[in-house]
């Protein structure tokens, strides 16, 4: 029975037609991080009723945080998908319980971790990571409980990662959205004093402020956990997660991580760039910090849905270059590029026209005027990045870890730190503000080169008759 489900999505990954296959798991996996992006805005959004730029700016301060950890949990989560797509397209069943296996052990482990240095040298942290003294008790608050999700966080990644990658992104969609929706509900309960209903209906609060928001995010990232490992515990997944399957070797998990690299880069270098821009921010005030700690969480709920299309576009590249089938990679890169371009000019238009009455909704004032700028900057460089996360995605997925690591640190890494220290030295709070979309292009031209050799290299596969398969990982 185990045999023939596999079987038959090896069928449907390698010979449905590719418009409806990456449709039909990049649809839910663009609503799994719309999900995700609309509750880490959420907590900005309530947080900012407490009238506190303060609060508001420890919520961006802390994000840094849960993207270091998300940076880890995307690392295992996303190397442990890429290869089981290509081993199941193999038909290497065994050697994919493995890696799913391991992957999600590292996660508990590092979380684990995690949890125990960040409380210890919690105050350090936060100043770390851009909190001044007026915003550091906010961000105390609020991390404290955020590290204590840290080994459900990580092992989330990577059991929601593991689901797509085997073609059942919507079992990935019901953990991630039940979680997010349960957290946009519970955010007003925990963090204000009182909560306005239809009607004129007022209801009393827990009044927890900051804390509330991280309470609240920690209790939805156990639902979603629960979720998404019940069903690799009820046999809905097509792979086997044990713990006699964890792999004792450490190669294994050095090919995991090999393969997740871009996503470590991506996710890594986003914090890095982030703590940078909250310090370059700083000069200016907690204003200027908050400004653009919302528009980051704005973008961050923007780019999702092209993350989301991407991972729904990965497992489609992963399995079929594992099958040998060349021709069907580049028409899942063709189509994808078209489809995720057409759909980011939309988001580019509206949020350009939405950007003030988008950012007044977090604050007013000075923020918001540095906020809009900053937002319409963004949606201009928005335009550009459709080519640079499909690229990425499109190595990591074939198992050519190093070109995608490279170019997933170019828009927060190569490009954005260096502008990040010089803009702001020429352009005062301007140069803060356009430093982004100047990364998003730079990286935008360096992708060229990169795509016309690898489908150079697909064009000559394709032409060998009879060759032999990829090298097993």
């Amino acid at each position: 029975m185990e045999h023939s489900a596999s079987e038959a999505q090896y069928l449907k990954m390698t010979g449905t037609p590719i418009p409806r296959l990456i449709t039909s798991l990049a649809v839910p996996t663009i609503i799994s991080m719309l999900i995700t992006g609309i509750y880490n805005l959420a907590d900005t959004y309530f947080v900012s009723l407490l009238h506190s730029d303060s609060a508001t700016a420890a919520v961006g301060v802390v994000f840094s945080l849960m993207a270091l950890i998300q940076a880890v949990g995307f690392t295992l989560g996303m190397g442990s998908g890429s290869l089981i797509s290509r081993l199941l397209g193999r038909q290497q069943k065994e050697a994919a319980d493995t890696v799913l296996s391991s992957g999600f052990t590292a996660a508990v482990l590092f979380g684990v971790l995690v949890t125990a240095m960040g409380l210890i040298f919690i105050d350090p942290l936060m100043a770390a990571l851009g909190s001044s003294e007026t915003i550091l008790p906010y961000a105390r608050s609020y991390a404290q409980y955020i590290l204590f999700g840290a080994p459900i966080m990580a092992a989330s990644f990577v059991l929601n990662n593991v689901l797509r990658a085997e073609g059942h992104a919507t079992l990935s969609m019901a953990g991630i959205t039940i979680g997010g929706i349960l957290n946009i509900v519970l955010d007003p309960i925990f963090i204000l004093r009182e909560i306005t209903l239809p009607f004129g209906i007022v209801l009393p609060g827990l009044n927890l402020g900051t804390a509330g928001a991280a309470i609240a995010t920690l209790l939805s990232q156990c639902i979603s956990f629960l979720i998404l490992f019940s069903c690799f515990l009820t046999r809905k997944s097509i792979l086997h997660l044990s713990v006699r399957n964890v792999a004792r070797r450490g190669r294994q998990y050095w090919d995991i991580v090999c393969t997740g690299l871009p996503s470590f880069s991506r996710q890594g270098l986003a914090v890095i760039a982030t703590v940078a821009l909250n310090h370059a921010a700083m000069v200016y005030g907690d204003p200027a910090v908050a400004g653009m700690s919302v528009v980051g969480r704005v973008f961050m709920l923007i780019i999702s849905a092209l993350i989301g299309f991407g991972q729904g576009y990965q497992p489609v590249v992963g399995y079929n270059y594992g099958a040998r089938r060349f021709d069907r990679v580049r028409e899942s890169f063709f189509f994808s590029l078209k489809t995720a371009s057409v759909m980011m000019g939309i988001l580019a238009i509206i949020g350009w026209l939405a950007a003030p009455r988008v950012i007044g909704m977090f604050g007013s004032g000075q923020m918001q005027e540095i906020g809009t700028f900053a937002m319409r900057a963004q949606c201009v460089g928005l335009l550009f990045q459709t080519l640079g996360v499909l690229s990425n995605m499109t190595f990591q997925a074939v198992g050519k870890s190093w070109q995608a690591t490279f170019l997933s640190s170019c828009r927060q890494g190569v490009y954005f730190l260096p502008l990040i220290l010089i803009l702001p030295r020429v352009a005062g709070l301007t140069g803060v503000e356009i430093t982004q979309p100047l990364a998003d292009v730079c990286t935008f031209v360096t992708c060229i080169p990169f795509l016309a050799a690898f489908f150079r290299d697909l064009k000559a596969k394709s032409a060998e008759d009879g060759g032999p398969l990829p090298e097993s990982v």
